[in-house]
């Protein structure tokens, strides 16, 4: 599904997360569907874009660092970044920012 998040009113943060990825799929698709299912269930959760070409771009939005910190320590976000860092990527990083301000049509 294509749709653009829609967020609050600022400030709330950005988890921006950067990837390549490897010839390896095992599980990769249903894994990331997941993520996603699984982050929208989680406190602080505000939504998720993401977008993939050669390099892909997942930018989920949150309420508070706080529930950044526990999003990045729930058990299966935490298999799901082993699997990441044994067969998924290449190469990733991942960056916070807080959004100081939005706007849009």
């Amino acid at each position: 599904m294509l749709y653009i998040a829609d967020t609050p009113e600022p400030p709330y943060y950005a988890v921006i997360f950067t990837s390549l990825r490897t010839e390896v799929d095992n599980g990769y698709d249903a894994m990331a569907a997941r993520m996603v299912e699984l982050a929208a269930q989680q406190p602080g959760f505000l939504g998720v874009e993401s977008a993939r070409n050669e390099v892909g771009v997942t930018v989920s939005y949150w309420a508070d660092l706080a529930s950044i910190k526990a999003w990045k320590a729930h058990a299966e976000h935490q298999e799901a970044q082993r699997l990441g860092h044994q067969q998924w990527y290449q190469h990733f990083k991942t960056r916070i920012a807080k959004v100081e301000r939005d706007y849009g049509i």
